[in-house]
């Protein structure tokens, strides 16, 4: 039992960071989106993940050459596809904002990124308890969505933004929606990549740290679509030389904030999962989503996103956020028995 507290413990926290690593985006207003994005990825899906593979992992080369080919695969491919969903994920939060745009996408990559390798990998859970309570926790945190959507599209009409911004908004509910279906793609790594969890402890690796080979190629992969769009978006809106305009040294220093404060949640995440048992790459990414979402919905409101929104739009999204919080105590127990 206590295993498991210090599990949801460390999922928790894990949520927290990644929850936060927007927020220091809003501080870089010399800088476009693709500005922040690939500095961001560069620093979050590279630069990072490599450093603590290398220093927590042995004879992390040897990890990777001793490992089968389709393990690899499947990890890469899984990671070039969750970097789609990143990418998607960018621009999505830029159109319906922080608060709203981490709600929906988070929300939606928990459910696919946890019923779905249930059903593959462990079919016979499906319906034992534990299965149970992460298909009741899933649908509690449905509804909480419906709310959250319901205060955005509330949000809108309180701004009078007309037709136009409703359009935007409908635009960004799409890109949110695909990008949260690609995005579950990170765990589908974890889970499908276990090989080179239990190569890493073979080698020497501490078990809360033997998912890191996995992370670092997963995120490595994606980051070739995030950089290839940034890449195209720098060339198009001739953005190159804001790097070099006044205030960049601090929003490099932020901008690779956001990639440690990112790249932190996914090392916790990894750590909380190994402590939550053989389920917890499944039980444990829905909570680690949600935390994730209250999370960026407090720096929203922290920001000013919802200001001006009237007392209906704040009751639906405290309505929302407080299922979401039942959500984490129902898969939470189901985790427990």
């Amino acid at each position: 039992m206590h295993q498991v507290v210090w599990g949801i413990a460390l999922v928790t926290l894990a949520g927290i960071l990644q929850g936060s690593f927007a927020a220091p985006m809003k501080r870089m207003p010399e800088w476009h989106w693709e500005n922040s994005w690939l500095i961001f990825a560069l620093s979050g899906l590279v630069i990072f993940p490599w450093i603590i593979a290398l220093s927590t992992v042995p004879r992390l080369s040897s990890v990777f050459q001793g490992a089968s080919e389709s393990t690899l695969l499947k990890v890469a491919i899984f990671g070039f596809a969750w970097g789609f969903g990143a990418t998607l994920f960018g621009q999505g939060i830029s159109r319906v904002g922080l608060a709203l745009g981490f709600a929906l996408i988070l929300g939606i990559t928990a459910s696919f990124g946890s019923l779905l390798p249930l059903a593959v990998l462990h079919p016979e859970e499906l319906f034992a308890k534990r299965g149970l309570a992460l298909i009741a926790g899933t649908a509690v945190m449905v509804v909480g969505l419906v709310f959250l959507a319901l205060a955005g599209k509330q949000r809108e009409r309180d701004l009078g933004t007309g037709q136009s911004a409703g359009s935007g908004f409908t635009l960004g509910l799409i890109i949110c929606i695909f990008s949260g279906i690609f995005s579950s793609m990170l765990n589908f790594s974890f889970l499908f990549g276990d090989e080179l969890r239990v190569r890493a402890l073979d080698a020497g690796a501490s078990m809360s740290m033997a998912a890191n080979p996995i992370w670092a190629l997963a995120v490595t992969a994606g980051f070739v679509t995030n950089l290839l769009y940034c890449v195209y978006l720098l060339q198009k809106n001739r953005t190159w030389a804001a790097y070099g305009k006044a205030g960049s040294p601090q929003n490099w220093l932020l901008g690779f904030s956001t990639g440690l404060l990112w790249f932190g949640g996914i090392v916790l995440y990894g750590m909380g999962a190994a402590s939550l048992g053989s389920l917890g790459g499944i039980l444990g990414w829905p909570m680690f989503m949600i935390v994730d979402i209250i999370a960026g919905l407090f720096w929203g409101a922290l920001t000013g996103e919802w200001k001006g929104s009237s007392r209906r739009t704040l009751a639906y999204c405290w309505t929302g956020v407080g299922i979401l919080f039942l959500a984490i105590v129902v898969i939470s127990i189901g985790n427990a028995v």
